[in-house]
């Protein structure tokens, strides 16, 4: 196990509620993880493309994706993010509602790193994002950004 240390967390996801949830979520935790949000997946791409000092942004060290998205879906998200030299290390959770087969086993062609089906229940929702919030701050050895 590694020393849990604060890590940079996008969350994609167009749904204000599912959004909320996570945020209480992760702020139950110990970590002070940081948590940026966009709604779609051009802004995603957009978002992780942008690594200029005037941005303010820095990579994520974790993506959370829905796969249902405006714009551009989740899946296409995880096809340029994997086809990216500068992008295809940092992992990602597709965390989305969909239980069909081939969104499954497009993401995992896609090279997703996991994927969950999202909880209606919000106990069982805020329990599944603290687990991968657990699991990547105090278990996993992430990439260097």
């Amino acid at each position: 196990m590694t020393d849990a240390r604060p890590i940079e967390i996008l969350l994609v996801e167009d749904d204000p509620g599912d959004v909320l949830m996570a945020r209480e979520a992760l702020e139950e935790g110990k970590v002070a993880n940081r948590l940026a949000v966009v709604s779609d997946g051009a802004e995603a791409i957009a978002y992780l493309r942008a690594e200029h000092p005037d941005t303010g942004r820095t990579r994520p060290d974790l993506v959370l994706l829905d796969l249902n998205l405006p714009r551009m879906s989740g899946l296409e998200v995880l096809e340029v993010m994997k086809a990216d030299a500068s992008l295809r290390r940092i992992p990602v959770v597709v965390l989305t509602t969909s239980d069909a087969e081939l969104d499954i086993i497009k993401s995992y062609d896609l090279h997703a790193n996991a994927y969950i089906k999202k909880p209606v229940d919000f106990d069982q929702f805020v329990s599944v994002v603290r687990q991968i919030d657990e699991f990547f701050v105090s278990v996993v050895i992430l990439p260097p950004s």
